[in-house]
């Protein structure tokens, strides 16, 4: 049977429908290893979801040498306990390039709110629908170390191992409402493994 292609569109209409999960907003978990095309999908599915957030676990300080789920708790702290609640959220966003936190953002409850990273459609999410990206090995690593540099090669290998433990342990893939082919996708369609 041949892989589905979706539009963004189709996709946010779909998601519109689904009953909010975090406040007033439908809470839209996009995950998968790193180097997957997470943030590239993120980013065009926002652009047709118009006014919906991105949160990004790369927002929140997390070390290499850490446990891929680092962030959440900040992230339920600074956004997702504000939303619940129906008021705006206020986050300072972390530069990496200067290892520093950015000025206060304030993030209004929306009707869809994107949160994407490793660990975004973990068992503790409260996401209304959970997204898996992936992409295979080579690729994956080949795109991280173009975007952070050769130099973290090896912290990128040992990151690449916790990630893949966590998944397993937490069967974040087989929860997932959708699969998408990370190789192939464009700004207006992308490929779903059937």
């Amino acid at each position: 049977m041949p892989d589905a292609i979706v539009t963004y569109p189709a996709l946010a209409a779909r998601l519109l429908t689904l009953p909010p999960s975090c406040g007033p907003a439908r809470l839209v978990a996009v995950d998968g290893p790193s180097g997957a095309g997470k943030s590239t999908f993120t980013d065009h599915l926002a652009a047709v979801l118009v006014g919906a957030p991105i949160i990004r676990s790369d927002d929140f300080s997390v070390p290499w040498d850490a446990d891929p789920l680092t962030w959440w708790r900040p992230l339920e702290m600074a956004v997702l306990d504000p939303l619940r609640d129906g008021r705006p959220a206020v986050l300072r966003r972390y530069d990496w390039h200067h290892d520093r936190y950015g000025p206060q953002e304030r993030i209004p409850p929306a009707p869809v709110a994107i949160v994407e990273g490793v660990g975004a459609a973990w068992a503790g999410s409260p996401a209304a629908y959970r997204i898996w990206i992936d992409a295979p090995r080579d690729l994956r690593r080949a795109r991280a170390l173009d975007r952070d540099g050769p130099e973290y090669a090896e912290a990128w290998d040992a990151w690449s191992t916790r990630e893949s433990t966590h998944f397993t342990e937490d069967g974040t893939r087989a929860r997932c409402d959708l699969r998408v082919d990370g190789t192939t996708f464009t700004q207006h369609r992308f490929r779903t493994p059937t």
